[in-house]
């Protein structure tokens, strides 16, 4: 009976955490950090006051729990990575991310990130943990294996992976979040993620070495 009582109240802490993300992702789009009211936040979602300070205490951290949120909501489809060859994995990682990217979700939020933050403490202090992204964990892990499997030589798999999305980010979503009518089709998405895999692979894969 206790067990049942207990999973019972995860169940109900876990659909007002939910409610509690989606009012938050449409109060600071729309009125921005610093205009959102975290009461506001509460009636929005249909919770007390009190219930929303017991999962996040301050602004920032309901914030960053947000921002963290719209990348992985809905939830990710399980990516299937190839093995062999270094750019084949990447290629499939990097389609991830920019799915990740163009999410439009992200962009607004992020918007906000960059709008809000020089002028409030509170966002400044605060580390958006953006690793624990589905997809860059996987990215991680890939890289790491590679190196202990021997098929890339990657002494710095966080310096390889920001690299790699920094590729990504600058042709598909940087462009479109400094301009909001650009635009970029799928087929030259999958370009830019296969170039930027190609590029990864000639420099670190040690069975590609030197192609291009």
């Amino acid at each position: 009976m206790a067990r049942g009582h207990s999973s019972y109240h995860r169940d109900i802490a876990a659909a007002n955490r939910a409610s509690i993300l989606a009012a938050a992702a449409l109060l600071f789009t729309e009125n921005g950090y610093d205009r959102t009211a975290l009461a506001r936040v509460a009636e929005r979602a249909g919770v007390s006051t009190a219930t929303l300070f017991k999962q996040f205490p301050t602004k920032a951290e309901l914030f960053e729990a947000t921002v963290l949120t719209a990348g992985t909501s809905p939830a990710p489809e399980p990516v299937d990575i190839p093995n062999g060859d270094l750019a084949d994995g990447l290629i499939v990682l990097g389609a991830a991310y920019v799915d990740l990217l163009v999410r439009p979700e992200m962009i607004a939020l992020m918007r906000t990130v960059i709008a809000e933050s020089p002028r409030l403490p509170e966002l400044r202090e605060r580390t958006f943990d953006f690793g624990t992204l589905p997809v860059l964990e996987a990215l991680g892990r890939y890289l790491r294996d590679a190196h202990a499997a021997g098929t890339a030589e990657i002494d710095d798999p966080d310096l390889v992976s920001a690299q790699f999305l920094g590729m990504i980010a600058s042709a598909v979503f940087w462009p479109r979040f400094m301009h909001g009518t650009w635009s970029i089709t799928e087929e030259e998405q999958s370009r830019v993620v296969e170039e930027a895999a190609r590029t990864i692979s000639a420099r670190f894969s040690t069975a590609g070495r030197g192609r291009q």
